[in-house]
């Protein structure tokens, strides 16, 4: 956009202004109608890509089994020990009720394990514990004895020490309807608020991935209800105390809101719905709309400071910065919209979202915001001294005449604090994206600590042809492999069909102990399968373990207290030990919600690094174009790449760890930080090709123009970003705190190393002139 097409473009707006505020207007409406069609999904599963290889696996899985819908209970008898007749009375009660749970399609706790043992040539197959009320205490030691030693029931439904047990739901609901979740969670924490009143000397916590899934949805409307308001005070706090003026702080809340609701408004209109993620798109919104109405704004004011009536500032400082203005808006949208290659859909939407209210945000600050403060008794002291900016003056001064000391000084800085990144290693932990303060992550806490582990390594190994997991060397490779896992470190639990197989040959050997082994013919073992399932009452069937044409089972593997780095490392010794022990046809990759979650935020950063280079290239050109240099285009680059090294190699040191939700942040600060970047280069070319400076004197003009709205709009966009860390969600909260400490360094960088590199690099002097006759 050339100056005289600005000039001309800006006149034009003020003599169509109220054409332009009626079309605004309307915009808004339109835009901000579609707020009513929002939805949030609580399903955690919508991070998973259809193209994701894992969720695939477990899909297959799953279809083939049965899906890990899952209510638990965790019930603590405060006397430490579960086998009481009042705690398994409980037990007994609670499990029956279970049933009642919406979507209930299986129930398993200590009091229905199906105990099998033989009476002469009959198997008898019932309930461990029932009419717990008529028991003698010899019946309650031999109930204890018996659940202690079933490798089946101890750290899933039963600690090794029997003081804390759990009643398991497993829920089939069909995923129609967004409500699902939140019915199956009300009537379990109806139920569980029931027993706690009947039962005040059991504690009961509440978990299971039915109850994770919900509190994700919930935590996201908890951000929306606490975090946006308090956004809004901090954004107007910050801009009334940088810009001391009323209608500025006004004008700029108007505009942030009008953003957010066009964002919203439009994500409505297109179907998307929020999810724990990107229900942070409001708050970003807000926090970037910020940026284009304080640039105009600041201009506008510092020009009638200068003497130039409010009519000529407005249209003076529209044609100042509509380029910059526009430029860092569609290269904040670029960034952003890059994150549709994140392999997450939830960060998919989250840059559209807020690409859209970044959009809206420049068309509202060029379209309405000038026509509002014509209106507007806008008052201005004049200055007759044109350092209207102290602070800035000064450190304009001093990076001009300390250039060396400042750009070697920064070029050290930036790799010291990069070298941190070397210490960074991708890990996860789902348990943990969720806040202490929520009932659910104590639940989780307690549930690992005292029961089992959250984590799960699923597994479908598959036998040669149909019937064949009867055979005995299949058998006995399935119980060497999860011999071989029960060894490894924390390893809690390894449930297998061949558990089952062992316990019935000896029940049928008259509970000889001896025979506590796989049976010795194919025969045998699928008699003993077809005899126990016909034992087993509705809802407690083999359908979980064993496919339909028996071709295949399924080995489950509960970890304990482990990282996803941890996982992925386990899974890939597990499938060395196949490829050894094992037939080549029961090779295959361990799956479940865990192991997916562990390759996500490696896949993620995988995807989102080539998304950040593609962006980056994007964003060069764009600039090279506009700036109308190669040189400064590519000068440009240094000081919008090294911040976010900078961060991470903080981060680095001080956190070590990176998950999903910091795997974006490249991506989504790389159009942030440019903005500064642009602006400030802007008015150092301003002030060579229209006023004839020298690299000196432009980089002070550039600091006198410019630097208050610099530093004002990082305030806000730190603020912004600081506001995320109160989240109660993990993924916001970290990607809230690197994001803000990016844009700091954005800021330092572009205060202190632009500068410098471009009077080191400038080409245009003016023979015989002063380096800075202001810091004379």
């Amino acid at each position: 956009m050339s100056d005289i097409s600005n000039q001309d473009f800006s006149h034009w707006v003020i003599n169509h202004r109220w054409w332009l505020i009626f079309s605004t207007l309307v915009l808004l409406l339109v835009a901000a109608n579609g707020v009513q069609y929002l939805t949030i999904n609580n399903d955690t599963r919508v991070f998973f890509s259809e193209e994701n290889p894992q969720f695939k696996a477990l899909e297959a899985l799953e279809n083939t089994y049965t899906k890990d819908q899952s209510v638990v209970f965790v019930i603590a008898p405060k006397n430490g020990n579960v086998f009481t007749r009042e705690t398994l009375s409980a037990i007994e009660e609670l499990t029956e009720k279970s049933w009642q749970i919406p979507y209930s399609s299986r129930v398993d706790s200590v009091t229905n394990f199906q105990h099998a043992y033989a009476i002469e040539d009959d198997l008898i197959v019932e309930n461990l514990a029932e009419d717990v009320q008529q028991l003698t205490d010899e019946d309650l030691t031999r109930i204890r004895n018996i659940a202690l030693s079933e490798p089946v029931i101890v750290n899933r439904l039963l600690s090794p020490s029997g003081h804390v047990t759990s009643v398991f739901i497993n829920c089939l609901y069909p995923g129609e309807s967004l409500d699902e979740v939140s019915q199956i969670t009300e009537f379990s924490r109806n139920l569980a608020g029931e027993f706690r009143s009947k039962y005040p000397e059991i504690d009961i916590y509440l978990f299971g991935s039915v109850i994770m899934d919900n509190a994700f949805g919930e935590i996201g409307l908890d951000d929306m209800v606490n975090l946006i308001p308090f956004m809004y005070l901090a954004l107007i706090v910050i801009i009334g105390l940088c810009l001391r003026s009323v209608i500025a702080t006004f004008t700029t809340f108007l505009i942030i809101l009008m953003s957010m609701l066009t964002g919203m408004g439009l994500a409505g209109w297109f179907g998307i719905s929020l999810t724990a993620a990107s229900i942070s798109a409001p708050t970003i919104i807000m926090t970037l709309a910020v940026a284009d109405s304080v640039h105009i704004q600041a201009s506008i004011y510092q020009l009638m400071r200068e003497g130039k009536s409010k009519h000529d500032a407005i249209v003076e400082s529209l044609r100042i910065n509509l380029q910059p203005v526009f430029l860092t808006s569609i290269t904040t949208a670029i960034g952003f919209l890059s994150m549709n290659f994140s392999d997450a859909p939830p960060f998919r939407d989250l840059g559209n979202i807020v690409a859209m209210g970044v959009m809206a945000a420049f068309i509202y600050s060029v379209f309405f915001l000038p026509l509002l403060l014509t209106v507007m008794p806008l008052r201005a002291k004049k200055s007759t001294n044109d350092e209207i900016i102290p602070s800035c003056n000064w450190l304009a001064c001093f990076v001009i005449k300390r250039r060396n000391v400042v750009f070697f000084g920064s070029l050290v800085s930036i790799i010291v604090i990069s070298a941190g990144t070397a210490r960074i290693e991708l890990n996860d932990s789902f348990l943990h994206y969720l806040g202490e303060r929520y009932e659910v992550r104590q639940a989780g806490d307690f549930f690992q600590n005292n029961l089992s582990g959250a984590d799960v390594i699923e597994y479908s190994l598959k036998a040669e042809e149909s019937g064949g997991i009867n055979s005995p060397d299949y058998l006995a490779t399935v119980e060497a492999f999860a011999n071989w896992y029960r060894q490894q470190p924390k390893v809690v639990q390894v449930s297998t069909i061949t558990d089952t197989v062992k316990r019935l040959n000896k029940n049928l050997h008259g509970d000889d102990e001896t025979y506590y082994r796989i049976p010795e013919s194919r025969e045998l073992a699928a008699q003993y399968l077809l005899l126990y399932e016909l034992s087993l009452p509705f809802g407690l069937d083999l359908n979980n373990q064993i496919n339909v044409d028996k071709s295949a089972t399924r080995m489950s593997v509960i970890i304990r207290d482990t990282s996803t780095r941890e996982i992925r490392e386990q899974d890939e010794k597990a499938r060395q030990w196949l490829k050894q022990h094992a037939p080549p046809g029961m090779f295959t990759y361990g799956t479940g919600l865990s192991v997916i979650w562990a390759h996500l935020s490696e896949r993620n950063i995988q995807t989102m690094l080539g998304a950040s280079f593609g962006a980056l290239v994007l964003i060069s050109l764009i600039l090279i174009f506009a700036l109308k240099s190669v040189r400064l285009g590519l000068i440009s680059l240094l000081p919008n790449l090294v911040p976010a090294f900078m961060a991470f190699g903080l981060w680095g040191v001080t956190m070590g760890q990176v998950g999903l939700g910091l795997s974006v942040v490249v991506a989504m600060t790389l159009g942030i930080v440019v903005d500064d970047t642009v602006h400030f280069i802007s008015k150092y070319l301003r002030a060579h090709r229209e006023h004839g400076m020298g690299p000196e004197e432009g980089i002070q003009y550039a600091f006198h123009t410019v630097g208050t709205a610099m530093w004002v709009t990082t305030a806000a966009l730190v603020a912004g970003f600081m506001v995320l860390t109160l989240s109660g969600f993990k993924m916001n909260s970290d990607m809230g705190l690197l994001s803000a400490v990016t844009i700091l360094l954005a800021l330092a960088m572009d205060f202190l190393f632009l500068p410098t590199l471009l009077m080191i690099s400038a080409k245009h002097r003016k023979q015989g002139a002063k380096p800075c006759e202001k810091c004379e």
